[in-house]
Formats: C-alpha cells, structure tokens, sequence
C-alpha cells in the first residue's frame, strides 16, 4: 500500500483563458489569442468554462470532494487592459471576491501571474522578445503583490518552455512562427528575466508566502541507450524543452553542456541568443530565492538521430498517429515505442515523472520543495447518466501519484499534486473535445457532473492512500 503525506495537496489546476470567458466585459482587454483563435481554430474562449460567474460552484464542489488547493491565474488584461498604466478596478474586484472564495471552502489558492495571455497591446510589440515586456510584467506583479496580500502562493509564469515552443517552433500559439530557434531560446531567457526580477523584487519588499515558477518537464530519452547519435539527440531535446530554463532558475546562468547544445542547435539553423551584460547578475540574485518549483508533467519522448529538415505536425483533433515532430540539427521523436499513447499522441510514461523529479533533486540541489502542478488525461469523455465512467483517467492519476510516493521515499521534498484540470475547460490547440477535469462541463448549459474519477480522487484526498 502506498500513502502520500498527510500535509499533502490534492488540488486542481486551471488557468484564466482557459476556463473564465468572460473575454469582453466588466473591462477586459483583449490577448493575442482572443484575435489569433478568431483568424486560426474553429472554436474561441467564450464562454469556456464560464468560471468568471460559475465559481462559488466550482469551489463549493472542490471542498465536497476533499480538493484543498487550486491553481488559478490572474488574467494579465483583467487588471491592466493596456499591459500597464490604467488598473481595471472591476478586475480587481473579481479576483477579491474569487480568492475570498477560496478560503470560504477551505482551498487553497496557488496563483499564477502570467499563464499564456500577454495583454494583446504588449504581444504586437514581441511579447516578451521585446524587453520592454519584462518591466512591464513585473510592474505588473508588483501591483498584485501588494493589492492580492491574501494570496500565500506566488506562481511568476506558467510554462516558459511550451510558450516558446508554441510560439516560435510549432507555430499553434500566437503569433504563429514556426522553426525559428533563435526566438525559442530569447523568449525563454527573457522570461527567465523576468521572473527573476519579480522573485528578487517579492523578497526584498518582504512579503508573506511563498513564490515560485511553473516548468513543463517532458522527460527525453534516446530510443537506443547504446547509439551515441540517439543519446545525443535526447540531450539536445532536453535542452530546449528543460535543461535551458532549468539552468537559469536554480543555477542563474547556463553551464557549458547547455550552452554548447544552444551554439549547436543555432549554427545549424540560424540565429543567435542575445544575452546583456547584467542578465546573470539578475539570474543569480534570484536563484536561491525561489520556494518552490512547480513540475507540469504530461508525456515522455524518445528521440532518434535525424539528418533532414525541420517539420512538426501538430496533432490537434485527437487523430492518434497524425503527429511528426523532427527537428534539423537535434533529432526526431519516435511514436512508434512500446509505451502507451493518448489520441493527441502523447506518450503515458509515468516513471518519467519520477526521473524529473530525482533529476531537480540530484542537479538542482538548491531547490526547495516540489508541488506537481499539471498533470491529467486528456481524453474523449463520453457522458452517460449524467456522469463520466473514466477509468482511463483514475489508472493514469493512481500511476503518477505512486511514482511521487516513490520520489517522496527516494528523498524528494514533494508537497503536492494538482490535476489538470479542476473542471472541463477548453484546450489552447486542441478545443473542447479534449477534457481533462474532475468535474464534467455541458459547454451548452454550465451545468457541472463529478466524474467517477472525481469520486475516487476525493477517497485519495480523504485518505492519502493510492490504492
């Protein structure tokens, strides 16, 4: 029998864009994404899962079910429509009331500042390619600091990595560019900035609670240990995806195998990193700072030697096998290994979590605490007698939560695990076929039904034991 802590958090996740709609009133402005699924996907955010009106009940339902933690984001243009200047006090005022709430039902708030919605105004200009973006951004989070000060959990930005990646390498993010390297690594130096300068600003001024940042860690592995070419191709992956944003939150620099796979990948595809004379100054003040890492966890990759061009397929209707991904001067992933596969072809790889967490633990020993902030199924619901018999997602959940209790015994300091999702939202490229929640949504009518896998979850939290 294995048990989690008894101080352990069962949460679930959400993300504003993703779940409030509400995307034109009460004085939002607009983000990219509201103009770039308009010209791009065939589905919007409105009203997603209308949590900006539905959640007293999705909160009411989180305590009936033994959820004591959320992840919830702030909505960047909620609070500054332009990205700076003018505060929106409706905004304000909704995330009072969402936080009061909250602590109502005895579930803890984890609030993220920054998850995929750059204000419109600021993402034209390059986001955060434009370092403009990076003052901007913490003069955002200096606001919320002091006005929020009921919140005890601090989250800078959620998932640097796949912001890049979607952004600048497979294209499905606004604003769209694909293959372009050089942009991949300067967004995700100057993120790194500027949650570094958001962290550092969080500690001088003495606020209460804790801060941190949110990685995506998708765990790389060669296809064959014993072919250097593959090994290769799996180090020059886990760069891109980890080791580069990992380096510069705990290390407050990049050392030399990972500046050396940076150089590689660039000579080969073009470009160059642009890093200021005073960028590792601001790295390494913040990196023992930070109180804890959150690890978002989906999938593992294996990866073999490729020699061709650049193409990336993004599967984004759940057709399993239409997914290529092969990178010029890195490597290919292979979907073709004896592991098990979501329709949106993601490997089911639990053991991959444990690796990532041992990984911080043994390279990184200077963290602090872990929380596995996303992980989830997304999967095809099918919805009968008013409920989803999704045995699938209580096999996937039980897996990863018994590879924590194994790092938890190996020595890591894991202090929670929140599931993605807390409720049914939209999915960023994938739409509201994908579902992820506890908690299923009629998108016609709001109404919400708890899952089977709600009611097993709510067992575990009761109990802290897997199986």
């Amino acid at each position: 029998m294995k048990k989690l802590p008894k101080d352990f958090i069962f949460g679930g996740a959400t993300a504003a864009y993703q779940a409030e709609g509400a995307t034109k009133i009460d004085g939002k402005g607009r983000v990219a994404w509201d103009t770039y699924l308009e010209k791009n996907y065939w589905y919007t955010a409105e009203p997603a899962s209308d949590f900006y009106h539905q959640y007293p009940i999705d909160l009411k339902l989180s305590e009936q079910f033994g959820i004591n933690g959320i992840r919830i984001s702030i909505a960047w243009s909620r609070i500054f429509p332009e990205g700076y200047g003018r505060v929106n006090e409706k905004g304000v005022e909704f995330y009072h009331k969402l936080f009061a709430e909250c602590f109502k039902r005895h579930v803890e708030p984890f609030v993220t500042l920054h998850h995929f919605d750059t204000p419109e105004v600021l993402h034209d200009k390059g986001d955060f390619l434009n370092r403009d973006t990076i003052e901007y951004f913490v003069q955002y989070a200096a606001f919320c600091f002091e006005e929020f000060s009921e919140v005890n959990y601090w989250t800078t930005f959620n998932e640097i990595g796949p912001i890049g990646d979607g952004q600048y390498l497979v294209g499905k993010f606004p604003p769209g560019i694909e293959y372009d390297f050089s942009k991949v690594f300067q967004s995700h130096h100057n993120m790194m900035l500027a949650h570094a300068k958001a962290v550092k600003l969080f500690k001088e001024k003495g606020y209460s609670g804790e801060i941190g940042v949110v990685h995506a860690l998708p765990t790389k592995y060669p296809c064959q240990l014993d072919n250097p070419k593959d090994v290769r191709a799996a180090e020059l992956e886990d760069i891109i995806h980890n080791k580069f944003i990992l380096d510069a939150t705990y290390l407050g620099e990049y050392s030399k195998d990972t500046m050396d796979g940076v150089k590689h990948i660039l000579s080969v595809n073009g470009g160059e990193l642009v890093i200021e004379k005073d960028d590792f100054t601001i790295l390494r003040a913040a990196k023992d700072l930070n109180d804890f890492l959150g690890i978002n966890y989906y999938m593992s990759d294996w990866m073999k030697s490729f020699e061709g061009e650049t193409l990336i397929t993004h599967n984004s209707k759940g057709e399993k096998g239409k997914a290529v991904y092969q990178l010029k001067g890195v490597g290919q992933r292979e979907f073709n290994v004896d592991v098990p596969r979501t329709d949106w072809d993601w490997m089911i790889y639990p053991k991959g979590l444990y690796d990532q967490i041992m990984r911080v633990k043994r390279d990184y020993p200077n963290y602090k605490k872990i929380y596995i902030t996303e992980n989830g199924l997304g999967y095809k619901d099918k919805f009968v007698d008013e409920t989803v018999y999704d045995d699938a997602r209580i096999d996937y959940v039980k897996q990863h939560l018994s590879v924590i209790a194994d790092a938890i015994h190996d020595g890591a300091n894991v202090k929670g695990y929140f599931l993605w999702s807390l409720m049914d939202v939209f999915s960023w490229s994938n739409g509201y076929e994908k579902r992820y929640g506890l908690f299923y949504v009629d998108f016609e009518t709001q109404k919400r039904y708890p899952k089977k896998s709600a009611y097993w979850y709510k067992q575990v939290a009761q109990t802290q034991i897997i199986d």
